[in-house]
């Protein structure tokens, strides 16, 4: 096999600090493309859960990346503190007791724990489903269970079973202990916000016809704010020891998840869609503290006007357009901008579509979309209508997905060991089984499919249902994208791109030092795949390769939150 070398490009200047590179030096090296960003580094892996901590600042719970990290609100700093090696795999929310200890709900295996001020781990609890909501007063402990006819129970770190409050929660989530002495939670499912005595009594409705809710916060002044997950980010201000008013705010965040108040009664928001930490004004304004951004991304793709739409989890977003990601745009002229006005010209992202669920693959059909979820499902997306098709439903970890050239949808079925044929019809039928972990699928300009396996290290080619390896040795491979009659893989172990020809088999390494997967020196856990109620777990971290109109190459840069066009350097212009 043939390999070259590549020298270091200097892609954009703007230092900015990621989740993969907290100094913001770290850059992609290549003497063949130029790689830069179509939008800003992502700090957080979402925002879940946050709580004050006793140093002052807001501690954060990042679920998708199994991770907590502490935010300066002044300055938007982030350190973590939990980081994704650690015992904990999935925090989703945290509080903190009198003595400064965290104690975290760590949803997908079912445990709470707590973190001693020193840093120590502490298994509080494994006997509890789904854990979410999580709350001390003084020093004692209570969680809620994020399931139907869920538990609100309190917990003793220092020993015993689980004193259960109450049962028949509709999905609990964030909860907190109001002025009037109770505990006051949501049901998620029924739309309704709940109280409790502390010390265990019946259970009263507070209010109902809440939108969406996922999270109630008292301000400083006592009045009850509770969160929407929906689109609008509704926020619902409830007088419930007054006369019950309710007062409607839009703050504009997708997928709102968890919200603190400071002394000053200053509001800040997470969210579990775009990540970042926003503070909220009374009248729905938001101001940035960490900016928002891309979870994943996973799959990339674009579409023959040249929008490029990224499979982000529980989204389907984009990078907002900025003269800074146009391929047109020089890289002199995005060096002087970067001067001009730091980090304020470096785009960001909206959201196309909400809750298309733990979506990971994605493929352009025309106007279409084709999509790739975690529930198994297999959905085309109409961005024009805002309408959506099920395609198909029971497969095991769809993840890239590719339009044959007969037009049926052909999946890698990760979690079955296969690649299969969607047809309009729904029908499903496997073009090829017994493979290890089938990741991603490109077809050439023959009609000839190709498959990664990102834990056999091979790049397989699919003949009348029989596999021709490629190439093998493979560090992780996962994105595939064929350009003219050459076949482009991510190499996520190594974090490089790597060419194959189709017509001599030569390799030669394209890019390297790409952002993708975990930070540099971190080497996460195997997540569960599932978690109670069949839900699935953590996402499987996947980086896409696409190939847009004008030629270049398209990177979800999962590392960072970040998409990368790749445009070829013209030699001897």
């Amino acid at each position: 096999m043939k390999t070259e070398g590549s020298k270091k490009v200097d892609h954009d200047a703007m230092v900015s600090p990621s989740r993969f590179d907290k100094t913001g030096r770290s850059r992609a090296t290549s003497s063949r493309w130029e790689v830069r960003r179509l939008n800003q580094p992502n700090r957080l892996w979402g925002s879940n859960g946050v709580a004050f901590g006793p140093d002052g600042r807001l501690y954060v719970a990042q679920f998708l990346a199994g991770q907590i990290s502490a935010v300066d609100p002044a300055t938007g700093d982030v350190e973590v503190i939990v980081p994704m090696d650690s015992p904990v795999q999935s925090p989703d929310d945290l509080a903190f007791g009198a003595d400064g200890s965290m104690y975290i709900t760590d949803l997908v295996p079912g445990r709470v724990w707590r973190r001693s001020p020193e840093g120590a781990y502490t298994l509080v609890s494994d006997e509890v489903t789904n854990p979410n909501g999580i709350t001390c007063i003084g020093d004692r402990l209570f969680i809620n269970e994020m399931k139907p006819d869920g538990r609100l129970m309190e917990l003793f770190p220092d020993g015993g079973g689980p004193v259960v409050l109450t049962e028949g929660l509709a999905m609990g989530n964030a909860m907190q202990l109001g002025p009037d002495g109770h505990l006051y939670y949501p049901h998620m499912l029924s739309g309704q916000v709940w109280r409790i005595p502390p010390d265990g009594g019946t259970p009263e409705v507070v209010a109902e016809d809440v939108h969406q809710p996922v999270a109630v916060r008292f301000d400083q002044g006592g009045v009850l704010h509770v969160l929407s997950r929906g689109v609008e980010g509704i926020v619902t201000r409830i007088d419930v020891h007054g006369t019950g008013s309710r007062a409607l705010v839009h703050s504009g965040v997708v997928g709102l998840d968890n919200a603190a108040f400071d002394t000053e009664n200053r509001m800040f928001l997470s969210s579990y869609a775009s990540g970042g930490i926003m503070e909220m004004h009374s009248d729905g304004r938001t101001r940035e503290i960490v900016p928002r951004g891309l979870d994943g991304p996973y799959g990339v793709t674009v579409d023959l006007g040249g929008t490029v739409y990224a499979a982000d989890h529980y989204r389907l977003g984009s990078p907002a357009p900025s003269r800074l990601a146009s391929p047109a745009v020089s890289l002199e002229t995005s060096r002087e901008a970067s001067r001009e006005s730091a980090l304020d010209d470096e785009p960001g992202t909206v959201t196309t579509a909400a809750f298309l669920c733990f979506s990971h693959g994605i493929a352009a059909d025309g106007e279409l979309l084709h999509l790739t979820s975690q529930y198994g499902d297999v959905h085309t997306y109409d961005p024009v209508h805002g309408t959506t098709r099920n395609r198909a439903s029971g497969l095991k970890q769809p993840l890239g997905i590719a339009v044959g050239p007969d037009g049926s949808l052909v999946v890698a079925e990760a979690g079955a060991g296969r690649v299969v044929a969607i047809d309009d019809n729904g029908t499903i039928t496997p073009l090829a089984e017994g493979l290890g972990h089938p990741v991603d699928v490109a077809f050439d300009e023959e009609g000839r499919c190709y498959v990664s396996d990102d834990r056999l290290g091979v790049v397989r080619r699919i003949d009348d249902g029989e596999t021709v390896t490629v190439a093998d040795g493979l560090g992780a491979p996962q994105g595939l994208a064929v350009l003219g009659d050459e076949l482009f893989m991510v190499e996520t172990d190594h974090r490089r791109l790597r060419a194959i020809s189709l017509t001599t088999g030569e390799s030669r390494i394209d890019a390297e030092d790409l952002p993708v997967g975990p930070p540099p020196g971190v080497v996460p856990r195997t997540q569960p795949a599932l978690f109670a109620g069949g839900m699935p777990g953590m996402a499987i971290r996947f980086a896409g390769l696409a190939v847009a109109p004008e030629g270049s190459l398209l990177l979800s840069a999962n590392g960072e939150g970040t998409v990368l066009r790749l445009t070829p350097i013209r030699t001897g212009a």
